[in-house]
């Protein structure tokens, strides 16, 4: 069996590549192409946290994983997300690897925010806010850097220094960022939104969006409002990456679609799916001042496209351990 860590993982994960396996596998869920069962979680209540088992089958990149990930939104000297992917052979079901799914998750999800916004941005948005300071914010500062047409990436949070800092490593990588005062001023300056924070209060307020915006959701909060307010949810056209998922009972689904369904502000029967857009099945932007929002919980049908990624570059370099079990 193969092991790679996450330095292996890191070096072996083409974003790029990612980004086009993602849009294509989500358009494969919407179709009913792949098994991708509701994930499950085992609850910490004592820490606010959870440990998470998602399994999933894409035959089209012959991918059958499991994903183990914890999430602790509580943490500070370490990361929030910890993750194992486990990788078996879908003709014999024998295990294959088992690969870091920490740096997978950050990396995947970003890249779904990419895919998100290439499909559903209005043409010419190069001004990106990112929300957050921690490993979601820094993954998709570089993602959505990657979009031809992103000049500009703004920093916001909470604590202005990490802002600050986080930008700085940025334009050290290549990034063009800057850090912002406010996450007002940089919701109120940007074409293109992303929230990355556990915000138990809105961070995205329907007052602060320009006519046109774009907004990624991937914060997670169980117990508040979360991070996007409900009348962004009931102006926009939302946009998911499963419904089944998204409108999944605590803890799984997104507590902003949730609640925005439970006072009336939304309609469940509005929300498309990414990988319909991506398919043409499901209308995208509908003109250059709607408003759209890309609200992500994370499916593991993209950790599947992502392992297969990995697995095919490790075999390829030779990279990685192999132990006997």
């Amino acid at each position: 069996m193969l092991v790679l860590s996450a330095a292996e993982v890191a070096s072996l994960l083409d974003l790029d590549a990612l980004a086009d396996a993602l849009q294509a596998a989500m358009a494969e869920l919407s179709a009913g192409h792949v098994s991708v069962p509701p994930r499950v979680a085992a609850l910490v209540p004592g820490r606010d946290a959870m440990l998470a088992a998602m399994p999933a089958y894409l035959p089209s990149a012959g991918a059958l994983t499991a994903k183990l990930v914890s999430l602790f939104p509580q943490n500070q000297d370490c990361a929030t997300h910890h993750a194992l992917i486990c990788c078996f052979d879908p003709a014999t079901g024998a295990p294959v690897a088992v690969i870091d799914g920490t740096y997978v998750t950050a990396a995947r999800t970003a890249a779904g925010s990419a895919v998100a916004t290439r499909l559903l941005a209005r043409p010419g948005a190069s001004r990106v806010t990112v929300i957050g300071t921690g490993v979601q914010a820094r993954a998709h500062a570089r993602a959505l850097a990657r979009l031809p047409e992103v000049r500009t990436v703004q920093i916001a949070g909470r604590d202005q220094s990490k802002a600050r800092a986080l930008a700085g490593e940025l334009v050290t990588a290549g990034v063009p960022a800057q850090a912002l005062a406010s996450v007002e001023d940089a919701v109120r300056s940007a074409d293109v939104v992303c929230a990355a924070t556990h915000a138990a209060s809105p961070v995205v307020r329907r007052e602060w969006l320009r006519p046109g915006t774009h907004v990624n959701s991937v914060g997670y909060n169980n117990s508040g409002e979360g991070e996007v307010d409900s009348a962004t949810i009931r102006d926009a056209l939302v946009v998911v990456e499963s419904r089944a998922a998204t409108l999944a009972p605590h803890p799984a689904g997104a507590v902003e679609l949730l609640r925005a369904i439970e006072h009336h502000a939304i309609d469940a029967s509005r929300i498309v799916e990414v990988g319909e857009v991506a398919a043409g099945t499901a209308r995208g932007r509908a003109g250059d001042t709607q408003l759209t929002l890309y609200k992500s919980v994370g499916v593991a049908v993209q950790d599947a496209a992502a392992a297969a990624l990995v697995l095919a570059a490790a075999r390829e370099r030779g990279a990685g351990t192999h132990v006997t079990v």
